[in-house]
């Protein structure tokens, strides 16, 4: 069931759509926002409040990368790996970054603060290999650079615990 502040979100991006439907998207990001993932329940209720079938909102979520359908961890690090990012260094990105938070590709790590996905394209291609943590783009990565935003995410991890 939708929480008030789901439905008001939900019902401003209506607002902007000529059909219901139309808000579907972003309807399922206001909901992993809120939630942390797109569970079979969250889908259920993007549904409902569009006047859609689950099967319709199913396919719409299961097409984008963006839209987390398992639980994932408190940073998400997706690692382009579209032919661009390939050709600039990627599966050495992607292969440090496995043995440094010690999962694979689709693995959240066992302490919940890292999750490590692939994505199909981040469109900087003339900037690879890129990849994505917590929204933001990084280009260029290096296994030292990598490194330096692990260790960042920790630290505003450490900082947000501390100020509890």
């Amino acid at each position: 069931m939708l929480s008030d502040r789901e439905r008001q979100l939900i019902d401003e991006e209506v607002g902007h759509h000529e059909q219901k439907r139309g808000a579907v998207s972003e309807a399922l990001m206001i909901l992993q926002e809120s939630r942390g993932w797109v569970s079979p329940d969250a889908i259920r209720d993007v549904a409902d409040a569009l006047g859609m079938t689950v099967e319709e909102v199913d396919g719409i979520a299961t097409f984008y990368d963006l839209v987390f359908r398992s639980p994932v961890g408190k940073h998400v690090i997706m690692v382009c790996d579209s032919v661009s990012c390939w050709v600039m260094g990627e599966e050495k990105i992607s292969d440090h970054l496995k043995r440094t938070l010690g999962v694979e590709l689709g693995e959240t790590t066992a302490d919940g603060m890292f999750t490590l996905l692939p994505v199909g394209c981040l469109g900087a291609c003339d900037k690879g290999p890129a990849i994505l943590v917590d929204g933001e783009i990084h280009e260029e990565v290096t296994p030292e650079r990598a490194d330096q935003i692990i260790a960042q995410c920790r630290k505003e991890s450490d900082a947000h615990t501390a100020h509890r």
